[in-house]
């Protein structure tokens, strides 16, 4: 029955947020559908037109909006996201789904009940929400922090708090020298992380989990290649990472079409179809390679980017890299490496990129662009900003 009111919430604090999360999950709220105060108004307008909640909570107060239509009782959350349309996209998200992911997580890193989580992440994007339904599911209020790296500590060091971390944050902790074991588990999730950062955090003390998920799985279901309880992957015939589970969600708002697309009902069980490609090792762990449409048409070849970004990140000259295709009058798509150098004065060049993608993958996998930056452009979320990326105008150095 699609009889309980939807509500859109706009820049609210954490510890009010924290409350109507914690009513929602008990099914006496209304569902949140939240929006980061700094979301541009043409924005909110298209996700209110898209979502149709029944009222907006600001921080002034409670309004009504028409054509306002009700959901699921079981939702407790939706989640704005976009395709590679721009066209928002609200996933609908469970209470039992959202408190099976987060007491899987609480059991795989070994959290004991009271402990404490600091939400350092944005509370519109499921990372954030997943840390705060956790704190819930432990029996504690999430220490919610605009992410800094000395006051990260000092709530670290005063709590020894749990954390969920995308790579960028784990960068700047690592670069001010901060003792990571005064974490109890650094989550880290969000985009795909290098072996060379992984290493460098573990050699200052942290005990760092990596995750893999998205919205629809309500945030991280596979740790360190390995699903969580109750949670199976696989991969599809085109390559595609499959999911299925009581972590799923349960469609996307309005969007019946779009649903019956991404989740499909085979051998008993539904399971969601991501827009990932990836690979069972030897052992059954996940690994994914890159996104579906992140692969490069290059003369006719076909590169998957993450798999050269995660090769590049492994170089001692790169800090942090993204790899993109770019319009080529002759190649269709030129193979780009958008790099930040490790030290400015001594960047790597487009030879030594080169080579180093030639020894691991085939030739027409090397970057023919060298793009170096002072930093990646990021999205609200932490990720690198792709399409901003894509750029044609962006300045850099041809083969």
């Amino acid at each position: 029955m699609l009889n309980r009111p939807l509500q859109a919430v706009v820049g609210l604090d954490g510890a009010l947020l924290t409350e109507l999360l914690s009513e929602a999950l008990a099914g006496r709220g209304p569902a949140l559908l939240p929006i980061a105060a700094d979301t541009p108004p043409p924005r909110v307008r298209a996700l209110l037109e898209a979502m149709r909640p029944a009222t907006v909570r600001t921080p002034e107060g409670v309004t009504g909006v028409a054509g306002g239509a009700g959901i699921a009782d079981d939702t407790a959350l939706v989640i704005a996201t976009s395709g590679s349309t721009g066209t928002p996209k609200g996933v609908e998200l469970s209470a039992r789904a959202l408190l099976h992911s987060a007491r899987a997580s609480i059991e795989r890193i070994g959290a004991g009940p009271g402990d404490a989580w600091l939400c350092a992440l944005p509370t519109s994007h499921i990372s954030g929400l997943q840390v705060i339904v956790r704190a819930l599911a432990a029996g504690t209020e999430p220490i919610h922090r605009r992410f800094d790296a000395a006051d990260t500590m000092a709530v670290a060091a005063r709590h020894r708090a749990h954390v969920s971390l995308v790579p960028t944050q784990l960068r700047r902790l690592l670069a001010a020298g901060a003792d990571l074991s005064l974490f109890g588990t650094i989550v880290l999730g969000g985009a795909a992380a290098d072996e060379g950062l992984l290493e460098a955090a573990r050699a200052a003390g942290g005990r760092v989990v990596t995750t893999y998920g998205m919205s629809e799985t309500c945030g991280g279901c596979v740790y360190d290649g390995v699903a969580l309880d109750g949670v199976t992957a696989g991969i599809g015939d085109d390559g595609r990472v499959l999911l299925a589970g009581p972590v799923l969600f349960s469609g996307y708002r309005l969007r019946p079409d779009l649903t019956a697309e991404h989740l499909r009902d085979e051998g008993g069980r539904r399971w969601f179809r991501t827009g990932d490609l990836g690979r069972l090792d030897g052992e059954g762990r996940l690994r994914v390679r890159g996104r579906v449409d992140d692969v490069i048409n290059t003369g006719g070849h076909k590169v998957v980017a993450g798999e050269v970004a995660a090769l590049l990140n492994r170089l001692g000259s790169v800090a942090e890299a993204a790899v993109v295709g770019r319009p080529d009058p002759e190649w269709g798509q030129r193979v780009t490496a958008v790099v930040v150098p490790t030290a400015g004065d001594a960047p790597p060049s487009l030879a030594e990129l080169r080579s180093w993608v030639r020894a691991h993958l085939p030739a027409y996998a090397a970057p023919r662009e060298l793009d170096l930056r002072p930093a990646l452009p990021l999205l609200a979320s932490g990720k690198p900003d792709l399409q901003a990326l894509r750029s044609p105008a962006a300045a850099g150095r041809g083969e």
